[in-house]
């Protein structure tokens, strides 16, 4: 989790604080004919920044993702918008 916040961080698109990390396991998988086991990151940002922009952020992740030398592993990364016009948040 720390190697996904520092890459989102070094992505320059937003400030630490800002940054939330959460990570599920999956007990019961199968990735092809086997359960080979894998990392799958999806990061969920507000709508509004540029296919390149996004595309910036999953390769940086992904490289300190690379970076932790992991072997026999699928690692991936995907950046999904969260519309900003239906997006609602209440800090209590």
């Amino acid at each position: 989790m720390q190697t996904v916040y520092e890459g989102a961080l070094k992505s320059g698109l937003f400030e630490g604080p800002d940054i939330k990390t959460r990570a599920l396991a999956y007990e019961d998988f199968l990735t092809g004919a086997e359960p080979r086991p894998f990392i799958h990151v999806t990061i969920r940002m507000l709508s509004g920044r540029t296919d390149a922009q996004k595309q910036h952020l999953s390769s940086t992740v992904l490289k300190g993702l690379a970076g932790l030398n992991l072997t026999g592993i699928s690692l991936t990364v995907e950046v999904d918008d969260i519309h900003r016009n239906s997006y609602a948040k209440l800090l209590v």
